[in-house]
Formats: C-alpha cells, structure tokens, sequence
C-alpha cells in the first residue's frame, strides 16, 4: 500500500488577507481562518490517518488542532514556509515597483532561500513521506505546498509558479494505478475559497 498524502495549508492570517509574505515570522490565525479549519476537519473526519505532519509555525499548527488532528501530529521542521530574507512581510506588489522582473520561484529571496534550498526541502519531505504507510495529513504553507507538488511529480520549482494554493485549502498527491513511479496530483487546491464547501 502506497502513501496518499492530503496537503492543507493553514487558514487565513492578517498577513496572507493582505498578501504579506509570512516565513518566519510566527502569527496565528484570523477567526474566518480558525472557522474555515474547522470545517476542513469536519471533511477530514471520514478519513482514517496513519501519520500526522504539521510545519512548526503556530498557523499549521493551530490549523491541525482545529481540524481535530492536533493530537496525532509529529511536528516537521522541513515543513515549514520559504525563508523570503529581506522581503519578509513585504506585499509582491511592493517588491515588484523595486525588481519589476522578480519572481520567487525563480529567484528566490535576498537573505533568504534560494529555489534550490527550497527543492532540497521538499525533496527531502518526499523522501519521508516515501517511506511512510497509508493516508497522511500534511499541514504546512502556500509556496512550500507549491513546491512540494511540483517536486511531486517532477517538476522543476520554477514551474511551481502554476499552482495556486489558497488558505485552508485540501489538495492530494497519490499515485496513478497505485504505482510509485506515476505521481499525481489527485484534487488540488479545493476550498472554500475556490468552489466550497460554505453553508
């Protein structure tokens, strides 16, 4: 049996409502961001999880206690969001009026991680999730999710750019025929935000 890996990023913060690039810097969640992790855990609940993956920062965490799995969580360092150095809580808009040609996939952040680093990050999550059993839960971030299911099925982190991935958002990598050698990304970036799950 092959792993299926259900990616969550965290709900809404203060700084992902204003589009602030959050690495490092530790916020938690809005309440809009504490209700909308709530009600992933309530379509969480008809799955059975074997592991339980949580990024360090509080907005993960927080994430997964009120999604209900909190308590089955193993905390994973390299889960954590993209190092953005000197552009930590700056707007792209903003960072673009100084370096119109920037992209952070492509560029990354000065002071911060290269895409390099970042692939390396993820590469060695694969790794880990590789060796796991059965469905997991991972709850992590935006663009580290991104370029975590770009790396999934072999991508480079340049093309991560193409992935969306709105706050509290439910995505799947599994395996086409349950064939570790065919990755796919089975459900991405579904939300409230995207189609719903709203009353």
């Amino acid at each position: 049996m092959n792993s299926k890996i259900f990616l969550i990023r965290h709900g809404e913060t203060a700084w992902s409502l204003s589009g602030q690039h959050t690495g490092r810097t530790d916020i938690v969640l809005t309440a809009k961001g504490e209700q909308d992790a709530r009600k992933l855990g309530e379509r969480l609940q008809a799955t059975n999880f074997n592991h339980v993956l949580s990024s360090p920062r509080q907005r993960a965490r927080q994430t997964c206690d009120l999604a209900g799995l909190g308590g089955a969580a193993q905390i994973e360092p390299d889960l954590v969001e993209w190092n953005y150095g000197d552009y930590e809580g700056q707007r792209t808009v903003d960072i673009l009026k100084m370096r119109p040609d920037w992209n952070l996939f492509q560029d990354g952040a000065p002071n911060g991680e290269t895409p390099a680093q970042v692939s390396s990050r993820a590469k060695r999550v694969i790794d880990h999730l590789k060796s796991l059993q059965g469905n997991i839960a991972v709850f992590s971030h935006g663009h580290f999710g991104r370029v975590l299911a770009a790396c999934w099925i072999g991508l480079t982190v340049s093309e991560a750019r193409y992935f969306l991935l709105s706050p509290a958002s439910l995505s799947i990598l599994d395996y086409e025929h349950n064939n570790p050698a065919e990755p796919v990304i089975a459900l991405w970036n579904d939300s409230e935000e995207t189609w719903g799950f709203a009353d």
